[in-house]
């Protein structure tokens, strides 16, 4: 026995030999990736040493079915499959029989021709069920194609309520004269649920009436899946926890009611992060923040955050921000959110310098499986402001408004979707300064073509009202150039000249526009699976007066960039050059990040 067992020799070769056709290449690949024998050969040798010939001989015995099951997903259900090792059938050899060596390994198959559907049933279906269109009589009879069928049959049911749908009796043939295989599957969607209670374990300290709440399970009404999705992302983004699992019970209660179950571990409940950055124009940015996440024991989150930009840089003064942001979920209603922050700031842009304090609170309010996100709230800001041609101390009354629609398949790296962002600030000036109102619209469209190509198209409108830029708060104007707007072009370049009196005579100055409208257009290419380029354009134009585009003026930069793909999102290189004005193709600026431009 111990020279049976104790055999450790590599198979000098695995061969699988098809038929010399151009169409088994794609059979051959789907072959290979079932076999645990290619498997074992490709694997990396572990540190307890090479596999054994019982390795081999175990394998081998195991490809027979799985051979089987990819022939079966090729929709060729006469396959012949034969394994010799060493010139003996797979089969014929007993687990204690292995050789103490193997040198060559040979699997032969016989696809057989490709099937096609004859009859393709599943039954009953929900109203409203589209089943794949590779479900169908005539189609090539992939055993994937059922298997998908069967998937969208029980989730149609799951999505009406009847939570337990499963498959119930199937009949499968294979008519192999005809070369047909007819598929019958029987449903069993069960009874219509309602949710029943949140069951929660783990937590320690976070309250449980407070996960309840977060997770907004709507007890007694009709099941569907996506309130699994949704509970699980609300308590997600309270990030009071770690780990989140959330799935429905294995049996349903009498009462037809069926129990959630949620199992969490809590993270850690502080966290201090640091963090730095070095720009060739703006100098050393300097940035450091302490979070709470539990802060009151209901997943509230407290975090204080400093900033320090322009250091030891070419930009002649500092920007400091002081910021302090308390977030609660689940505030006066279970599916709205509270937001409260406090800023003390001092920005010193190329037209302005602005010292403020402001107080802002907000209530968010997300529907549709959260993708669309509704915000509002009122806010307080005094302020001093210094421009070139006066400086002023002014308070605001804001009410912010919000909505903001996401339906982009990867936010750090979208492939397909669009984003679209809406805003509207009515202020009303307490003293120092006008009223009138601030709107903002962002809109982003994602088109893939190929598995390597991706056309990204972003627009941006923004438009001041019922005061000119003469009288607005200086933040609240719009400037273009730079990385969000465009790209190549000095931060901030773009603004427009006005002529006004503020006591002294007609006086022309700049300053940020009333009007502004962006677009950005990217094309993305993967070259590799970790490395992609990009070849982009931007343009950006700036007016004093939103009613009034013929005094407008514009700029615009292209460039090309580099990808390269992480987990947490691809790290970015741009590299742009403006294309009008006096410096057209004279300059060049790098912009590096994390995730895409937009």
């Amino acid at each position: 026995m111990s020279a049976c067992l104790g055999g450790a020799a590599i198979a000098q070769e695995v061969e699988l030999i098809l038929p010399d056709l151009e169409e088994m290449e794609d059979l051959r690949e789907t072959l290979q990736n079932a076999s645990l024998l290619f498997a074992l050969e490709s694997a990396d040798i572990p540190e307890s040493g090479p596999p054994s010939a019982e390795d081999y001989v175990a394998a081998a015995r195991a490809d027979y079915r799985r051979l089987l099951t990819g022939l079966y997903a090729e929709g060729r259900y006469s396959g012949v499959i034969s394994i010799e090792v060493d010139g003996r059938e797979a089969s014929g050899i007993q687990p204690l029989e292995a050789p103490s060596s193997v040198e060559r390994i040979t699997i032969t198959v016989s696809p057989g021709p490709e099937f096609i559907f004859g009859q393709a049933e599943v039954m009953p279906l929900a109203p409203g069920t589209e089943l794949p269109e590779s479900f169908a009589p005539g189609e090539p009879a992939y055993s994937g194609a059922v298997a998908d069928a069967v998937d969208a049959a029980v989730e149609a049911w799951r999505e009406i309520g009847h939570a337990k749908a499963e498959p119930g009796e199937q009949d499968i043939t294979a008519i192999h004269p005809e070369q047909r295989l007819d598929a019958s599957v029987a449903i069993q969607p069960g009874p219509e649920l309602t949710f029943g209670d949140l069951v929660v374990s783990g937590n320690e300290d976070v309250r449980t009436d407070r996960i309840v709440a977060i997770a907004n399970l709507p007890e007694g009404r009709t099941f569907t899946p996506d309130v699994l999705t949704r509970a699980t992302r609300r308590l997600q983004q309270s990030g009071a926890f770690s780990t989140v699992a959330v799935r429905e019970a294995e049996t349903y209660n009498a009462d037809g009611t069926l129990d959630v179950i949620v199992e969490l571990v809590e993270a850690p409940p502080r966290r201090l992060s640091f963090g730095a950055e070095v720009s060739s124009v703006e100098g050393v940015a300097l940035s450091a923040s302490w979070l709470h996440r539990n802060l009151l024991g209901g997943a509230e989150s407290l975090e204080l955050a400093a900033e320090i930009n322009g250091l030891a840089g070419d930009a002649d003064d500092i920007d400091y921000i002081l910021r302090a942001t308390f977030d609660r979920q689940a505030t006066f209603r279970r599916d709205t959110d509270f937001t409260g922050e406090v800023v003390l700031q001092r920005l010193q842009e190329p037209g302005y310098t602005l010292d403020a304090f402001s107080i802002e609170t907000g209530l968010t309010r997300a529907v549709f499986l959260e993708d669309l996100i509704f915000t509002a709230g009122p806010g307080y800001t005094y302020a001093r402001e210094e421009t070139d041609f006066r400086t002023r101390e002014y308070q605001l009354l804001t009410l912010p408004l919000g909505a903001e629609l996401d339906r982009r398949d990867d936010p750090q790296n979208a492939t397909e979707g669009f984003y679209i962002d809406l805003e509207v600030t009515p202020f009303y000036g307490l003293s120092g300064i006008g009223s009138g109102a601030r709107t903002y619209a962002d809109a982003r469209v994602y088109r893939g073509f190929g598995e390597r190509v991706v056309v990204a198209l972003r627009g941006q409108a923004g438009a001041v009202f019922g005061v000119g830029p003469e009288d607005a708060p200086a933040d609240y104007l719009f400037y273009s150039g730079g990385g969000g707007t465009v790209r190549g072009q000095p931060y901030q370049s773009l603004d427009v000249e006005i002529t006004r009196d503020f006591g002294e005579g007609p006086t022309t100055v700049e300053t940020g526009g009333a009007l502004f409208l962006g677009l950005q257009s990217e094309a993305r290419v993967a070259v590799t699976e970790k490395i992609g380029a990009v070849a982009f354009v931007d343009a950006g134009l700036v007016g004093p007066d939103p009613f009034d585009p013929s005094v407008n003026e514009w700029h615009a930069g292209a460039g090309l960039g580099v990808r390269y793909n992480t987990l947490i999102g691809p790290i970015r290189l741009d590299v742009a050059t403006p294309v009008t004005g006096d410096d057209t193709f004279g300059s060049v600026d790098v912009y590096v990040g994390i995730g895409q431009s937009f």
